[in-house]
């Protein structure tokens, strides 16, 4: 694949074409995946229209939807990842904490990524070997140095089979850094955890699940901001990682230490 900057301008439509899908329409109705698991139907006609837009731009580039799953080249070809509207539960509460993740992936890990925040006004983007902007503003993670002076946020709760079990972990570490770090909080939405942490407002973001259309843009930021994303046994980050913890570079070895 040629350099993958040369898609940036793909990836941004891709995220407008979403933004004004998003703002041309009502929420008519809320389904359930699951337990706890929702979909609406703007999160159906967004991902209709970027899978769309993206197999007429680039039909030699597979498509996985949070929705309706994996289309187009499979193998080692490269295949865009989207969620239509992460942080579903938010968004369909009023809550303006969600946002558009589309990301290039190669391989294992994201080359290209763009989040945007619609209700928030701001577009991410990120490409491999070139940085990673809020608008045309350069992002730099923070230089926070000890738990004490972070504030992290943790991914949601989990839910339907399992989740009682998965949830003690949680419970667990919500206990633990409740005790040590500065602040925690739980955003709602993956993106935007690791979007603000590339973007130096949240100094980590403790994610206990990995899901593609989740987090390969917003790990792509982080990294591209200059800070650091690991799976939990503190192997780098990739698409068959179990979690998503990211961070400024200074607090690795405290993060790490404590979870």
């Amino acid at each position: 694949m040629t350099d993958p900057v040369t898609l940036l301008p793909v990836a941004v439509e891709a995220v407008a074409t979403a933004r004004r899908v998003i703002a041309s329409r009502e929420t008519t109705s809320v389904d359930f995946k699951g337990e706890r698991d929702m979909v609406t139907d703007v999160d159906l006609a967004v991902e209709e229209a970027v899978r769309g837009f993206l197999e007429k731009e680039t039909p030699e580039i597979g498509f996985l939807g949070e929705e309706h799953g994996r289309t187009g080249p499979a193998g080692d070809a490269p295949w865009w990842v989207l969620d239509p509207v992460d942080g579903t539960a938010n968004f369909a509460r009023g809550i303006p904490l969600c946002g558009v993740s589309l990301a290039l992936v190669q391989g294992r890990t994201s080359v290209l990524a763009a989040i945007d925040l619609p209700f928030l006004d701001v577009r991410y983007t990120a490409a491999a070997g070139h940085g990673a902007y809020a608008g045309e503003h350069r992002l730099r993670v923070s230089g926070t140095r000890e738990l004490p002076e972070a504030m992290i946020s943790l991914g949601d709760f989990a839910v339907g089979p399992g989740s009682e079990e998965k949830n003690r972990a949680r419970l667990a570490l919500l206990a633990l850094l409740g005790r040590h770090a500065q602040r925690v909080r739980m955003v709602g939405s993956a993106a935007i955890d690791l979007a603000w942490v590339a973007h130096g407002m949240l100094d980590a973001t403790v994610i206990l699940a990995n899901r593609p259309w989740d987090t390969m843009a917003g790990v792509l930021l982080v990294r591209e901001a200059g800070g650091v994303v690991l799976d939990q046994d503190g192997t780098d980050h990739t698409t068959d990682s179990a979690a998503t913890i990211a961070f400024c570079p200074a607090l690795r070895g405290p993060l790490m230490d404590a979870l």
